[in-house]
């Protein structure tokens, strides 16, 4: 700046000149004071003004509606921020033509006219100052999907009164056109369940109460059986309801405690059978599981879910298999049928309430509320695991499985009770979390509930503070909001792994998928969706920490080698020929659990879980395969003649024992 390198230098003195100064007078050191202050005011503005255009950066980039800005002299991009590139298909350059977009995608009116090129709403506001408020639009994109979008425009002025740009505000309305059909369907569903036990208990008491001749004592019992089993539909479904929106509040409540798997699953079995099912179920599990930090009765309904589903979607004959294997820090439960199974594209919809009515052309005519699997993913999330399916191809039936932690062991316990009330480390500290959120309720919200389950809160409001509190208290795991004052918790999240690989916990109001996979592949270990339960919030970190527990006993392994690679788990370094081979966190934790399972074939899904730790559905596994030709090219490996990944086709991939 002007200042810099001239009259201003707080270690030295400020020359005097009193060439020009009236009668001779020299600048006096109250007036320099002065112009010390004056120049340091600016700066401060200066700054002020910096940290406000990060934080609309910010701001505009995490927004979750599409924000365009186009120059009114030359008609061309001045920005496009990541929404609106997802909405429009393309990214269209900064200083890239308007009318170039023009000429790739087509507006059309609700009424399926075309508009003109001067009247599409940037036009207008660029070329008439029209403000344009809430026009919905059909628009055609590039690569031929058609969406519906709301879009409000309006011009920007100079001091003079001419038009020198103009702001578009698009949003993507599917989301909302497919929650009015579900909601549709939803409506439409209740009133048929509703109506079809109503109905049979109106008739079946009435029957009885306008008989003209008296009953036998079998045919009242009769009457009586069908109004009982008819109530006790009315009841579940009732019950359902309320553990969907209890779960969509964030207000289920789970109790976890040690708990038994085989147990578990021989009462769900146990209850089953009691339900009228005559479908031979098959209890396939190791002797030696070690106990899960479960509710029992949450996880029973789980499986009492996961079996009524396989019944229903499988022939009378077929049998119902249950499974576990242990994948520390969880336990991993699986009921597999031999049904149809469920097409692929039906995958990504089998946990979203009542989404049974996307799956009719899997079986018709199946009796129940499309809220069992809805339930189950909340339950399970609630205790910090995850819940998914799988299902190869028509015909070959599908597996269902989800992860519950595994309890603490007797030493983690003994911790525990040295220090009642506390939540310890494998040091014998006390467990520090460290969370970063400007909306003071929800900090306190968490710092109580931090507090109660017996962890050390560390929080601040201000995103600044991180770094500083970080090198202070050295936290053994962090929350942070997505959306921060001046900036966000990526880019947190980038300044704190260039200095620990600490666990991190993403806290935010958005359930988009991109945003969730966003902070997965930056490293997070989880992304909670905002309001959450308390219940939650404590699974979500134990399991966190417990993975972190986890990986350090693993780096206690020995060294992998095979042919020129080795692989140093203690240092967690890797070289090829004795040559350092430089990988991102997510390369190494590929690597990691493809060498720590050296002659086994590792499936896309199962890369999933371990590595992201969420429910990706196997459409989604280019994850995998992008991070594998990642890992390839640096380690030198050719995928045609491969010496240490092999890829199993249509399976996944396996490393070699040395």
């Amino acid at each position: 700046m002007w200042w810099e390198g001239s009259c201003y230098n707080r270690n030295r003195r400020i020359p005097v000149d009193t060439h020009n100064e009236p009668n001779g007078m020299a600048v006096t050191s109250q007036e320099a004071d002065e112009l010390r202050r004056e120049i340091e005011a600016l700066r401060t503005s200066l700054s002020a003004v910096e940290a406000e255009k990060r934080r609309l950066t910010a701001l505009v980039e995490s927004s979750p509606v599409g924000v365009m800005v186009v120059d009114a002299a030359t008609r061309t991009f001045a920005s496009v921020n990541k929404e609106a590139e997802r909405i429009l298909g393309m990214s269209p350059e900064p200083g890239s033509a308007l009318v170039r977009y023009h000429e790739l995608a087509i507006y059309s009116r609700t009424d399926g006219k075309q508009y003109e090129d001067d009247d599409r709403p940037l036009a207008r506001a660029l070329g008439r100052g029209e403000v344009v408020r809430a026009e919905e639009i059909l628009l055609n994109r590039p690569d031929g999907r058609s969406l519906t979008i709301l879009v409000n425009a309006t011009p920007i002025y100079s001091d003079d009164g001419s038009i020198v740009s103009a702001v578009a505000v698009i949003q993507d309305m599917t989301p909302l056109e497919e929650m009015e059909r579900m909601r549709n369907e939803f409506l439409a569903m209740v009133s048929h369940e509703l109506r079809g036990p109503l109905t049979t208990i109106k008739g079946s008491a009435a029957t009885v109460l306008s008989a003209t001749r008296p009953f036998s004592p079998t045919e009242v019992r009769s009457y009586f059986r069908t109004i009982d089993q008819q109530v006790d539909l009315l009841s579940e479904l009732v019950s359902n309801l309320l553990d969907v929106t209890r779960i969509e509040a964030g207000a289920l409540v789970v109790d976890p405690k040690p708990t038994d798997v085989n147990g578990l699953v021989e009462e769900a079995v146990n209850t089953f059978g009691h339900g009228g099912s005559r479908r031979y179920i098959e209890i396939d599990l190791p002797p030696d599981l070690p106990r899960i930090s479960a509710d029992s009765q949450r996880v029973t309904q789980v499986l009492n879910n996961l079996l009524s589903n396989a019944s229903k979607y499988s022939p009378e004959t077929s049998t119902v298999r249950v499974t576990a294997s242990l994948e520390e820090p969880y336990l991993a439960v699986s009921v597999i049928d031999e049904g149809q199974g469920v097409p692929a594209h039906q995958l990504p919809l089998l946990f979203k309430k009542f989404s049974r009515a996307g799956l009719r052309e899997v079986k018709e005519n199946v009796e129940g509320h499309g809220l069992g699997l809805a339930i189950c993913k909340g339950i399970v999330e609630a205790h910090g695991g995850r819940i998914w399916a799988e299902s190869n191809d028509q015909g070959n039936g599908s597996r269902f499985t989800f992860t519950i932690p595994v309890a603490p062991d007797a030493e983690e316990e003994l911790s525990e009770s040295a220090a009642p009330g506390s939540r310890m480390t494998s040091t014998g500290e006390q467990a520090r979390i460290l969370s970063i959120d400007d909306d003071l309720q929800i900090l306190r919200y968490i710092r109580n509930t931090l507090s109660d389950a017996g962890y050390l809160p560390i929080a601040t409001g201000n995103p600044d503070e991180m770094l500083h509190l970080f090198e202070m208290e050295r936290p053994h795991l962090v929350l942070l909001d997505v959306r921060l004052p001046g900036t966000s918790g990526y880019e947190l999240l980038k300044r704190l792994r260039e200095i620990s690989e600490v666990p991190v916990i993403f806290l935010s109001g958005s359930s988009g998928e991109e945003s969730i996979v966003r902070a997965l592949e930056m490293g997070a270990s989880d992304y909670i969706t905002k309001p959450f339960s308390p219940t939650e919030l404590i699974a979500r970190i134990e399991a966190a920490l417990r993975k972190v527990t986890a990986n350090a006993l693993g780096d206690e392994r020995e060294s992998y080698r095979i042919g020129d690679l080795a692989i140093d788990y203690a240092r967690r370094h890797v070289t090829v020929a004795g040559r350092p081979v430089h990988l991102t966190a997510t390369e190494y934790k590929v690597l990691f659990e493809l060498s720590i399972n050296a002659g086994r074939v590792l499936t896309h899904e199962q890369l999933l879980q371990r590595i992201w730790g969420t429910d990706y559905s196997q459409d989604e596994g280019h994850h995998v395969r992008v991070i594998v030709g990642r890992l390839r090219h640096k380690l030198g490996d050719d995928a045609n003649d491969p010496q240490y990944i092999f890829t199993e086709p249509r399976v996944g991939y396996r490393m070699a024992k040395p």
